[in-house]
């Protein structure tokens, strides 16, 4: 069935009034989740309790593979003092290290990955990745991305429509506010990532920034007005990987860990 452009910029309205009183929506489930006072990179009783799992062990690749299914990247991304960043190269999408995905996919789930930015950096935290649909084996991976960027200096902040393309924001299809708790740069954040069933929400800082809900209508909509539009079955997927963006600049992670709901 054809989408029509009404539906889309319907879609893209309703994504706007999902994240303009998001904040205040209520959920079940409320970030932040875990103990801002313990060890970077473990994982407390009670969240071993609750059913939490580390995705990244601070130390080693383990868990973890190149977009292409590949071993982890040779050179492109450092492991040091607990912290995993991606190298800075030229700003190009996947042309250093390239990108890389969990050993396994994940369906529904909590998603918890502290992030530093360098000025004017670019890359994503993406999730519902398929590598089997993917075209270029060069190119990054394909998902839905929790975007991340300093909005402020890098250039994809100004393209997109109404902001889709800012921090925080479900990249090219649903922006996050223009107003959200960012720390300042050289500071660490928290993005959280809630998927359950078709429903996702984003959040930053213990802060809701947007939710949608997939495999309807309204999100082919905002898909088919999107760069993904030509992608099969994009966003819609049961399953899929989870994936850290290596867009060329210097960025990043620690504290990545990941609960599991039924």
């Amino acid at each position: 069935m054809k989408i029509s452009y009404t539906v889309a910029m319907l879609a893209i309205s309703c994504g706007i009034m999902f994240q303009s009183c998001c904040s205040t929506c209520p959920t079940a489930l409320v970030p932040p989740f875990t103990d801002p006072e313990a060890p970077d990179n473990t994982l407390t009783k009670a969240e071993i309790k609750d059913g939490w799992a580390m995705l990244w062990d601070g130390k080693t690749t383990e868990g973890w593979q190149k977009a292409t299914m590949a071993p982890f990247p040779a050179s492109g991304w450092t492991i040091e003092n607990g912290v995993l960043s991606v190298d800075k190269g030229n700003g190009g999408e996947s042309q250093n290290g390239g990108d890389i995905i969990t050993t396994r996919m994940y369906r529904n789930f909590i998603l918890s990955v502290d992030f530093m930015l360098t000025p004017g950096a670019n890359s994503g935290i993406k999730y519902f990745v398929n590598p089997a649909v993917n075209e270029a084996k060069n190119a990054s991976a394909i998902g839905c991305e929790f975007q991340i960027l300093d909005d402020e200096l890098h250039p994809d902040a100004k393209l997109g429509v109404k902001g889709n393309r800012k921090l925080g924001s479900l990249y090219d299809l649903i922006p996050a506010p223009e107003v959200k708790p960012l720390n300042p740069m050289g500071e660490w954040n928290n993005a959280v990532v809630i998927v359950n069933g078709n429903h996702v929400e984003h959040w930053l800082n213990g802060t809701k920034l947007l939710e949608y809900d997939r495999n309807n209508q309204m999100f082919n909509a905002l898909v088919a007005y999107s760069k993904y539009r030509n992608w099969i079955n994009f966003g819609n997927f049961e399953e899929g990987y989870i994936l850290l963006q290596d867009h060329g600049d210097q960025v990043s992670y620690k504290n990545i860990k990941i609960k599991e709901l039924k």
